[in-house]
């Protein structure tokens, strides 16, 4: 069972540790008092779930403070257990009269005071479950939309919830004891005014629930159309009927609309068309950041749907430092586009205060363990470049391998992709330091996607890395970036891309 708050009252501290120590034994909460006055204040405070009273005490004795206490607990029962060495019957009956529900003389008996406290625990977890399926009714009922009205075999109104009022106008004094004829006009009710929609001839034979159509009445007159289910329940040996009333006048009219304009369906489209616009221009205005604006920096994102689950991001820290980051996440379009956004405003948080490239990927390994679902990862190629030394720092992890180009656009040195996509295993056993390097002038650094390399011609071959070393080479630091640009779109020949495609072109000053 679940522990209880016990408020333990006594004048003597010596019995009131003792009770302290034993009901802690027992697992329960413990608040103290040492007279009738502190306990009543203690109880308003704290709301214990039981209360160890003793009877003689200075200030208030334990009857007033049962009584104070018992005045408090209007809409929840709280068990009292007197305990005193007063053990004739008048101090009994007179224990009970003040609120007490239970008795036990002192010495106490510590076995039957562990029983009753039992015993009190299932009563008071009784208690909560009705009162838990109580509220959990109530919530139900004040919450449904629909009109509920119980009725008796006759028609009179028993009970309505909110929305019978919402619906039809009427309050809830002024409906209760009426005829449900009241909400409906005289052509709804069937035979005599006054007879539910579905009662039988007979009056006791059962009404199978079965949903009709009616039209019902507003307490300004106007009419709409509804739906009513009506089934029966015998409650104290009398027939009562409950009534489940839908306003279907929106659903009508709704009807209407897809009978006359059908043509709407297409607004409908037109519209869902605007708003995925609208999502894309908020997605590239978080994408496209000011850091991507650099003079050292060229890129280039081919989304393969409207929405892209690669990303670039570029950003230069207070002391100076270049960072590049290409990000490529799981599957493409919305969803991959949503999976990467935690990864861009991170980026941008950390490479503001000069973090090493260890440090973010770490950081955002954690982010994605923490935030993406299972199966859900990205790959990451993160760069970061110290031009007055010309000192760089480089991790791939699941992108393609990154290239340093020297400056006839050949290969100087290559980073291979040597790291897990992030997300994927734990910060501990990611492994895999940055790898350093230097540059001679006019070197650039390549990093693309898979989309870019997994690009296919008519004849179904790949771009490849080949592809790509190929359109490099031979080139010039400043034009270097069109004329991969140029091959891509012509080895493709309008054949569109599967996946996303993304490419930056980093100059090493």
């Amino acid at each position: 069972m679940t522990k209880m708050k016990v408020l333990a009252v006594d004048d003597n501290r010596t019995n009131l540790h003792i009770l302290q120590v034993f009901l802690k034994k027992l697992g329960h909460v413990v608040v103290l008092a040492e007279n009738g006055e502190e306990a009543v204040r203690k109880f308003e405070a704290e709301l214990p779930d039981l209360v160890l009273l003793d009877i003689m005490m200075p200030v208030m004795d334990g009857f007033e403070a049962a009584r104070r206490i018992k005045a408090m607990t209007r809409d929840r029962w709280t068990p009292v257990i007197f305990l005193s060495a007063l053990n004739r019957d008048e101090n009994l009956v007179e224990g009970l009269d003040a609120g007490a529900d239970d008795y036990l003389t002192k010495p106490i008996n510590f076995v039957v005071l562990e029983a009753k406290l039992r015993s009190m625990q299932r009563s008071l977890s009784m208690q909560q479950a009705s009162i838990d399926s109580l509220r959990r009714v109530q919530a139900i009922s004040d919450n449904v939309l629909d009109a509920i009205v119980t009725t008796d075999e006759t028609g009179a109104i028993v009970s309505i919830n909110q929305s019978t009022e919402r619906i039809f106008g009427w309050l809830q004094q002024e409906l209760i004891g009426q005829n449900l004829a009241m909400l409906m006009p005289e052509e709804t009710m069937l035979g005599s005014p006054g007879r539910l929609p579905l009662a039988s001839e007979g009056g006791s034979s059962p009404i199978v629930a079965r949903e009709c159509e009616i039209l019902a009445q507003h307490r300004d007159g106007h009419r709409f159309p509804a739906t009513i289910t009506t089934s029966q329940f015998t409650l104290d040996n009398h027939r009562m009927l409950i009534s489940v009333i839908r306003d279907i006048t929106e659903r009508k009219q709704t009807e209407r609309k897809l009978a006359e304009n059908a043509h709407q369906l297409q607004d409908y489209y037109d519209q869902t068309q605007a708003e995925q616009q609208l999502a894309l221009r908020l997605m590239e205005k978080q994408l496209h950041r000011s850091g991507l604006n650099d003079r050292c920096l060229r890129y280039k994102v081919i989304p393969a749907t409207h929405f892209s689950g690669d990303i670039v991001a570029a950003a230069r820290s207070a002391d100076g430092l270049f960072y590049a980051l290409l990000a490529d996440a799981t599957g493409h379009g919305l969803a991959a586009a949503i999976s990467v956004l935690p990864v861009l405003a991170l980026f941008y948080r950390m490479t503001k205060l000069s973090r090493s490239v260890q440090d973010i990927v770490l950081e955002l390994n954690q982010q994605l363990q923490e935030s993406m679902p299972v199966g859900r990862f990205v790959a990451v190629t993160l760069v970061c470049l110290d031009e007055s030394s010309r000192r760089g720092e480089i991790w791939v992890g699941g992108t393609p391998e990154a290239f340093l180009l020297d400056g006839t656009g050949q290969v100087a040195q290559t980073f291979p992709s040597a790291n897990l996509p992030l997300g994927i295993v734990t910060s501990s056993e990611l492994g895999g330091a940055p790898m350093a390097f230097t540059w001679e002038p006019k070197s650039q650094l390549v990093l693309c996607s898979d989309g870019l390399l997994e690009a296919t011609n008519a004849a179904d071959e790949q771009f490849g890395m080949q592809g790509l070393i190929r359109a490099a080479a031979n080139t010039s630091s400043a034009d270097r970036f069109e004329k991969i640009e140029q091959a891509l779109q012509a080895y493709q020949d309008g054949n569109p891309a599967s996946d996303d495609i993304s490419l930056m072109l980093i100059d090493c000053p």
